[in-house]
């Protein structure tokens, strides 16, 4: 296997001196301009430059955050029993290395050029927590890499005038309690004192890594929390507002400058959780919706919330659907005023802006992460041969790169972002 391509962790320092209208030197700072950052102005957002900033874009799933069914994957589903499986097909160390690589190759800087050259202006990264912790994951343990790849991520953007949102998709605990945070089945984040210490370190740490990035146009807390099917759902829910206040409250601690996004509960979809919505000034709003009617009548209760509120609302995950009805909902979007990323920018198969060919004998491994596992003599049994299973991982590797993708030309068009 090929060795993984050393990444170099940008100092705050020289972060600094990059940003586009951040201070300089000590010398130049009294001729430099201040950061300027995206604003609020009633149900808008209004860029730097005084102009009007309509969301549209894409998320970056699956980079730093491992989805099974992107991967063909099915009761194998979330990150940790993505790494486990894969633990127990080709070692800790062969998997390790394999996930250093995946980042390396997932998302590099022709890929946010692409994204570029679509028409969009922002990417939505969702991230998990572990990648700002000493927590082993993806390959790594002890000090994480989150900021040394946010770091590149946010100077690819610069390059390529596009705005960044950063999406906390897993928090500490769990906030959802399905596999898309990650988590162990329940959103302990919210019974959890100590879960929500974290979450509160780790966002004020971000905060103060970015606080004179303009590049970044605001902190999404964390993503869908509290799944639907809980038994005391309205006890969660009576518990997000006082969470998010929390870590709004340590996010300004440190930066005044970003906008912070708060999502509803039960898959960004319910909002009448929120009793105090501009407890900060800085606020916004974002919804998911996947599937149902391309019609403005499906999405009546997210614009009566942003009415009422009088702040922005966005769409911060949709896709999965046809190219007629994305092309359709996305004109109800734009004539209601809410900006919308895609979900997702590389997938295997399809149904993305890139698409990713599964490589042979990647069968043998879905294959293997369906299998009963829950002995040791069940993995054994279920284990295909090492050769073709490794090979298979390698060849993977390859097929994620931009070079090797397929654009997806009908869904980048159904988007209407130019």
């Amino acid at each position: 296997m090929k060795h993984l391509l050393a990444m170099t962790t940008l100092s705050l320092a020289a972060l600094t001196l990059g940003l586009a209208g951040c201070s300089g030197p000590k010398a130049d700072k009294a001729a430099a301009p201040a950061p300027k950052f995206v604003t609020i102005q009633g149900h808008d957002l209004i860029k730097p430059d005084g102009e009007k900033l309509f969301i549209m874009g894409t998320n970056l799933g699956n980079w730093l955050n491992p989805e099974g069914y992107m991967f063909r994957f099915s009761k194998t589903n979330s990150g940790h029993f993505i790494n486990e499986m894969f633990c127990q097909l080709v070692g800790p160390d062969f998997t390790a290395e394999f996930w250093r690589q995946f980042k390396d190759n997932y998302v590099t800087r022709e890929d946010i050029r692409f994204i570029k050259s679509t028409g969009a202006n922002t990417i939505r990264l969702p991230f998990h927590y572990k990648l700002f912790t000493d927590e082993d994951y993806m390959g790594i343990t002890g000090r994480q890499d989150g900021f040394a790849r946010v770091d590149s991520l946010v100077e690819w953007c610069r390059e390529s005038q596009l705005f960044l949102i950063l999406d906390m998709h897993d928090a500490p605990g769990g906030q959802t309690g399905d596999n898309i945070d990650d988590s162990y089945g329940y959103p302990w984040l919210f019974d959890s004192e100590a879960s929500q210490q974290k979450f509160c370190d780790i966002w004020r740490a971000i905060a103060d890594h970015y606080k004179n990035e303009p590049v970044i146009l605001g902190y999404e807390l964390m993503n869908e929390p509290i799944a639907p099917y809980f038994e005391n759902v309205d006890e969660l829910n009576a518990k997000l507002e006082a969470v998010y206040k929390k870590g709004v409250t340590a996010i300004r601690e440190v930066d005044q400058n970003h906008i912070i996004l708060l999502g509803g509960a039960q898959w960004n979809g319910n909002f009448r959780p929120f009793t105090d919505s501009k407890f900060d000034s800085k606020l916004m709003y974002t919804c998911h919706r996947y599937g149902g009617p391309a019609t403005k009548e499906a999405i009546q209760g997210f614009i009566s919330f942003r009415d009422s509120v009088n702040l922005p609302m966005y769409m911060g995950e949709i896709g999965h659907n046809t190219d007629q009805w994305q092309a359709d909902f996305c004109q109800v979007m734009r004539d209601n005023n809410i900006g919308y990323t895609f979900w997702p920018y590389k997938k295997v198969d399809g149904s993305c802006f890139m698409a990713f060919k599964a490589p042979a004998g990647w069968d043998e491994v879905v294959k293997f992460s369906e299998a009963p596992r829950a002995t040791y003599a069940e993995i054994r049994e279920a284990r295909p041969d090492q050769a073709v299973a490794r090979q298979a991982m390698i060849d993977l590797l390859e097929a994620v790169k931009l070079e090797n993708c397929v654009k997806q030309e009908g869904y980048i068009n159904s988007l209407g972002m130019k």
